[in-house]
């Protein structure tokens, strides 16, 4: 199944806090539970949450059908606000939103009825959409590839972060497909370990040569000449390039500079944030202290210790050799580039 199906009673989910060990699908059958399950990381990736948040609210839109247009709307505007509130720095989350609530609001004099059945169908088409700028963005990223190539990658960026096939994953994965014979070094990604439990488990179900290793071990394979690309995601890109990605990905392309390797993002143009100057600008979410002292729930730290838990890093433009979008690829200088693709050229 997709990672997020939007059906109309439900928005369906694999549950990725119980992979690798067994797949378990969430039903969310109003949007306190889809809000819920992107806080708890039941479904993450930034194309991801940004779809199943307007799934959430296509839920919400339904609820409300039966209520006075004043409820309707008041009901609407509160779950927006309660699902941009899950998670601060993916910039999707907060486009999906607005951009169905923008949607909702030019359906306004329609009876609540209307325009909640107009919702699911919008949510649904941003579902397909997604699918679809994923494809795009693949078949961009695997003309970059050569043949034979050893390719590292940063937490999961696959069908599991998307709705369907994948951002950085996605462009490896047709690779894959196209008979490159190409060779992945999954980065664990701690400290919830997204490139252990599920960028491996994608690579096992696609039939992708792969190799799991710790985050500190990325600089030794890099210098054995195991390794002649990097590809990761982003969960938002800055105007003049700097991106935010899972924590350990400035440090990854530090050591690709380090080695004459090229580093790619890759994102959708929806994770492109044109209202922020730079890095120094996106919100840096800090998750429970839990998640580094612990593994499974077992205690692997002292009691008492201080612990730091930041869940992304930025990585400055300057190490970054391209940005791969469904638009095509930009490359330096940023500022210009992505403007043009944002405008559509």
């Amino acid at each position: 199944m997709r990672t997020v199906d939007i059906q109309p009673d439900r928005v369906r989910l694999i549950d990725q806090r119980r992979l690798p060990g067994e797949l378990v699908i969430l039903d969310c059958t109003d949007y306190h539970q889809v809000g819920e399950a992107i806080r708890t990381l039941a479904v993450r990736g930034a194309p991801a949450i940004g779809v199943a948040a307007a799934g959430g609210l296509a839920l919400a839109a339904a609820a409300l059908r039966d209520s006075p247009p004043d409820a309707f709307w008041a009901g609407l505007e509160a779950a927006a606000a309660e699902l941009r509130a899950t998670r601060p720095t993916a910039v999707n989350l907060f486009w999906a939103i607005e951009k169905v609530m923008d949607f909702a609001r030019g359906q306004k004099g329609e009876p609540p009825a209307a325009v909640a059945a107009a919702l699911h169908r919008f949510a649904v088409a941003m579902a397909e959409e997604d699918v679809a700028v994923n494809r795009r963005m693949a078949e961009h990223g695997a003309a970059l590839v050569p043949e034979r190539a050893g390719i590292l990658t940063h937490c999961n960026t696959g069908a599991l972060a998307t709705v369907d096939w994948g951002t950085a994953l996605g462009v490896i994965r047709l690779a894959h497909e196209q008979g490159k014979q190409v060779h992945v070094y999954v980065d664990e990604t701690r400290p919830v370990l997204q490139g252990a439990r599920l960028t491996a488990w994608e690579c096992l179900q696609y039939g992708i040569p792969a190799t799991l290793i710790t985050d500190n071990m990325a600089a030794h394979m890099m210098r054995l000449g195991k390794i002649q690309l990097v590809f990761v995601g982003a969960d938002r890109i800055a105007a003049n390039g700097d991106t935010a990605n899972k924590i350990g990905t400035y440090g990854v392309a530090v050591l690709a500079r380090e080695h004459g390797i090229p580093f790619y993002v890759v994102a959708p143009t929806s994770t492109v944030d044109l209202r922020i100057r730079s890095g120094d600008e996106i919100e840096i979410e800090e998750r429970a202290h839990e998640e580094v002292t612990h593994i499974g729930g077992v205690r692997i730290a002292p009691e008492g210790i201080a612990v730091a838990n930041p869940a992304f890093d930025v990585t400055p433009a300057r190490y970054i050799t391209g940005i791969v979008t469904e638009r095509g690829i930009a490359y330096p200088p940023y500022t210009v580039s992505l403007r043009r693709l944002m405008q559509g050229g």
